[in-house]
């Protein structure tokens, strides 16, 4: 008797099991099945527009010659750092040289002759004329004298003649003489003639100098030569770049941003870069320059950054990775990225869980961080949504158990 009871005990236990077993799934089933979801919480979202480009310097000027000359001498190497006016190439020079003492000398007989014209044929002239007008008037007494000798029959016809051809003669003496004082005064021809001539030398001077001066050629700024393609005993020529010289000063990043992040860009706008051979260090930067034109090509516009303060190993046409602040929205309503359906659309939306169904919910977005999206309308604080990668198994209307994730 006692067996048979104990067997019944079991029997109804067992059945007992089974139905809670059978309960429980049903319960299960009933409630949906358990699903990671993440929570609407407030943050400060940061949205960044993401762009590589090059390391550049405002403008880099090209080194060349203005002369034909063989090289002498490259005092400088690529890479170095160049002070202004410091010496970057020299040409040989020897001709050009002689050229340069040629017209020093001509210079100086120009000046010989000017002051030969002021010291010694002007006060010449003058003491010239003086003599001439002495004879003159010598030559009008005789005149006048052989007259009344004529008018009164003591002398003939012939020694008047032979006086007025004195007194002719002495008054030719007389204007030529005043001529020559004329021409040598500081107003006169002659000196004209000879202050010309002492300018053109002079000028001819200057250009043999500045000839000679360009067999050296200068870092017309400081800064840093990017590249050299000149050795001694080449032949530079005029047009042939010899050097590049980068500037001293603001260094810029030149970036090509896709066109669709146009209307988020304007100048003076934040930016944080970073080098691609030290990704771990980022250095400030701001936005100066965007390109009013649209490169069809590739659907880009070109950008310039300035860095007020850059790293001492930037270095020319690094390449370089920049996040561009274009919008801040602090503790906003958020959302992970991965949340969202048709997130580009003009309705995106999400699967949020609501009396224990999933249930869509179109949403209004804002700015779109890192991972993150501002959520302008249709969410509220602590409401359950589903990723994307949970949500693609499930429907709205569908009954869930939310697990909160983290």
């Amino acid at each position: 008797m006692t067996q048979l009871l104990a067997k019944h005990i079991g029997r109804a236990l067992l059945a007992l099991a089974v139905v809670g077993v059978l309960g429980w799934f049903a319960m299960a089933s009933w409630l949906g099945p358990r699903v990671e979801v993440v929570k609407v919480v407030r943050r400060d979202v940061v949205q960044s527009v993401v762009a590589s480009g090059r390391v550049a310097a405002p403008n880099r000027v090209d080194i060349g010659s203005q002369i034909v000359g063989t090289v002498a001498a490259v005092p400088v190497s690529e890479g170095q750092t160049v002070a202004a006016g410091q010496t970057l190439v020299v040409l040989e020079s020897s001709e050009i040289r002689a050229g340069v003492r040629q017209a020093e000398v001509a210079v100086a007989q120009a000046e010989a002759r000017l002051r030969q014209l002021r010291e010694l044929q002007l006060p010449v002239a003058d003491q010239s004329l003086r003599q001439a007008q002495a004879n003159l008037e010598n030559a009008k007494v005789q005149y006048e004298r052989n007259r009344r000798l004529y008018e009164s029959g003591f002398v003939g016809k012939s020694a008047l003649d032979d006086a007025r051809r004195g007194l002719d003669v002495a008054q030719t003496q007389v204007e030529s003489a005043r001529k020559q004082v004329e021409t040598a005064q500081p107003a006169g021809s002659d000196t004209a003639v000879a202050v010309a001539a002492l300018e053109q030398a002079r000028a001819n001077l200057q250009a043999a100098q500045a000839k000679f001066g360009y067999t050296t050629i200068r870092a017309p700024v400081a800064g840093t030569l990017i590249a050299r393609d000149i050795e001694r005993g080449d032949v530079a020529q005029p047009g042939k770049v010899l050097m590049v010289l980068s500037p001293a000063g603001e260094t810029q990043l030149v970036l090509q941003i896709d066109e669709r992040n146009l209307s988020r860009l304007k100048t003076g706008l934040g930016a944080l870069a970073s080098a691609d051979a030290y990704p771990k260090e980022r250095f400030p930067a701001e936005l100066v320059f965007i390109n009013p034109g649209v490169d069809a090509q590739r659907g880009t516009v070109e950008v310039k950054l300035r860095v007020p303060n850059p790293p001492a190993y930037l270095r020319q046409d690094m390449t370089v990775s920049v996040d561009i602040e274009v919008g801040q929205s602090p503790k906003a309503l958020t959302v992970p990225a991965d949340t969202v359906y048709d997130m580009t659309g003009n309705a995106p939306w999400v699967l949020k869980v609501q009396d224990g169904r999933a249930v869509r919910q179109v949403l209004k977005l804002g700015l779109r961080g890192e991972g993150m999206v501002e959520v302008r309308e249709g969410l509220a604080e602590g409401d359950l949504v589903l990723p994307v990668g949970n949500s693609h198994s499930y429907k709205a209307g569908q009954r869930l158990r939310p697990i909160a994730v983290e």
